[in-house]
C-alpha cells in the first residue's frame, strides 16, 4: 500500500510540473512593441536583457540571423564580425544568404548569391523578389508562420532587416520580435563558439560545429531567370 502511495505521489508531482512548464512556455507573448527610441526597431518588452525570461518556448522559432564569419569590418564600430557566441535554442540563419544588404555603416560587405533581390530607400524596402524558385519555400520553411519568430543578431541591424523582409513578403508584424543585438547579451544561457585550449598552438579555435546552422547551397538552387 506504502508503495502504490509514493507512486502516486511521484506522479502527480510529474503532472504539476508539466503543467507549470506548459504554463510558462505557452503563458501569452508581450505584444510587438518597437522601442521608438532604437535605430533598429529593437522590441521594448523582449530583448537581450529579458531574452532569458523567454527561452524554449514550443511556441516560438528563435533565428540568429548573423554569418559564422561576416567579411563586413564590424570591428570598426566596435562589434564582431565572427559569431563568437549564441543563445542556446537559436538556429542560425545568416540574413546576407537571404537578402541584399542596404548600404552599411562599415566597409567589407557581402556581395555573394541571395535568395531575394531587395531595393532599400533610407532603411525601407521598395521591391523584394525571388532569384531561385526555392527561395519562397526555404523563407516558410526556415520562418513558419504559425509561431512567434524572435530575431537576433549582433547589433541589431541584420534583425531590423530581417523583420522588414518578413513584413514586406506577407508575415505578421505582430509575430516578429527583434531581441536586439548579442553583443550586448550578459545572460546565463550563451552557447560560447569561442574555444581556448592548452593542446593547441592557436590562441583559440572556433567550435562552429556547436551552432545550430542552417546551410543553404546555392550552387544546387534554380536560379529564375530575368
Amino acid at each position: 500500500m506504502k508503495k502504490r502511495v509514493n507512486i502516486l505521489v511521484v506522479l502527480c508531482i510529474m503532472l504539476f510540473s508539466c503543467s507549470c512548464n506548459s504554463i510558462r512556455t505557452n503563458s501569452k507573448l508581450p505584444p510587438s512593441q518597437a522601442d521608438p527610441n532604437s535605430m533598429f526597431g529593437i522590441d521594448l518588452n523582449i530583448n537581450q536583457e529579458t531574452i532569458d525570461n523567454y527561452l524554449g518556448r514550443n511556441d516560438v522559432e528563435y533565428i540568429d540571423i548573423r554569418m559564422l564569419f561576416d567579411s563586413a569590418n564590424f570591428g570598426d564600430i566596435g562589434g564582431d564580425a565572427d559569431l563568437s557566441r549564441s543563445i542556446k535554442g537559436f538556429k542560425i540563419v545568416p540574413f546576407p544568404f537571404l537578402a541584399d544588404l542596404p548600404e552599411l555603416p562599415v566597409s567589407g560587405a557581402y556581395d555573394g548569391p541571395c535568395l531575394y533581390s531587395v531595393e532599400w530607400d533610407n532603411g525601407s524596402i521598395m521591391s523584394a523578389n525571388p532569384n531561385y524558385i526555392e527561395s519562397e519555400l526555404i523563407l516558410n520553411e526556415v520562418f513558419p508562420k504559425d509561431k512567434a519568430i524572435f530575431l537576433m543578431c549582433g547589433g541589431g541591424g541584420y534583425s531590423g532587416m530581417m523583420k522588414s523582409l518578413l513584413v514586406y513578403l506577407g508575415w505578421n508584424e505582430e509575430f516578429i520580435y527583434n531581441t536586439g543585438g548579442n553583443w550586448n547579451y550578459k545572460g546565463q544561457n550563451s552557447v560560447e563558439l569561442i574555444v581556448f585550449p592548452e593542446d593547441v598552438n592557436d590562441d583559440k579555435i572556433y567550435a562552429t560545429w556547436r551552432a545550430d546552422y542552417t546551410y543553404i547551397d546555392f550552387e544546387r538552387l534554380h536560379e529564375i531567370k530575368k
